[in-house]
């Protein structure tokens, strides 16, 4: 998916959806409008806080992938808008490494090896687990990294049925929780930006490994702050959970580079 919503989009849905409700589009999770006793939808919530970070411009972000080859870890800053950029630290199975967007453009140079070059729509086969063909995919991984939470936020919001479990603890906060699933082939299916080819081999890539839903959690702070998601895969060959935490939003600079 692409690294920032459309705006467009995102303010589009949440007309339609605020029409719908009655709800303001600013109230808090637990919010009850008067003269309507019914608390803001969870997909409005999580549309106004994908909005909200999109308006932002750029995140740091923490990422963190467990599964059955072990544990990834990334941390940086992305920024999207006239310009996208940016730069990451990651540790995986082939070793510590930056990853560096610019523009489209993916960079990824490992510790004492070559660096590797792909686009935001082939970052997949930088994954070190990747098929030969750049238009594969790999579990998600690189797209995660190379993508506006805020983005991936708004096609949850979009796609999948979300329900309530209540408020909880978040970093010290009391923050909203969201959960929902939905399968494989529908969640894909509504992602228009993917190519036929990259929509088959994604869909494929799940069914060889037994998934047939994967499972979403999304964390809203006060003031329509997305502060986490989480995608979770439950198959055949073990699960695989991916958590992306947002600790801060705004343009800061990226990173500089590191050296391989």
């Amino acid at each position: 998916m692409p690294p920032a919503p459309r705006s467009a989009a995102l303010l589009a849905a949440l007309l339609l959806l605020g029409g719908a409700t009655g709800c303001s589009l600013l109230a808090a999770p637990d919010t009850r409008t008067p003269g309507n006793p019914a608390p803001v939808p969870p997909k409005q919530v999580v549309l106004t806080a994908a909005q909200a970070l999109d308006d932002t411009g750029g995140a740091r972000i923490e990422v963190v992938q467990e599964g059955p080859d072990g544990r990834r870890t990334a941390s940086g800053t992305l920024v999207w808008g006239a310009s996208d950029e940016g730069a990451l630290t990651l540790t995986d199975e082939a070793g510590t490494g930056h990853l560096a967007l610019k523009d489209g453009a993916v960079d990824l140079v490992y510790q004492g090896g070559a660096a590797k070059h792909a686009d935001r729509y082939t970052a997949e086969s930088l994954d070190p687990q990747a098929g030969p063909a750049p238009d594969g995919y790999a579990g998600g991984w690189m797209t995660a990294l190379v993508t506006d939470p805020g983005s991936r936020a708004y096609a949850i919001a979009q796609t999948v049925r979300l329900g309530s479990l209540g408020g909880e603890q978040l970093a010290g906060t009391t923050v909203a929780h969201y959960q929902g699933s939905a399968p494989v082939d529908e969640f894909f299916g509504a992602a228009k930006e993917l190519s036929p080819q990259r929509r088959s081999a994604t869909v494929e890539w799940y069914r060889q490994r037994g998934v047939a839903a994967i499972g979403f959690d999304v964390w809203v702070g006060p003031g329509e702050r997305l502060l986490r998601l989480r995608e979770t895969a439950r198959g055949s060959a073990g699960t695989i959970v991916t958590t992306t935490d947002v600790p801060s939003m705004g343009t800061g600079d990226p990173a500089p580079a590191a050296t391989g």
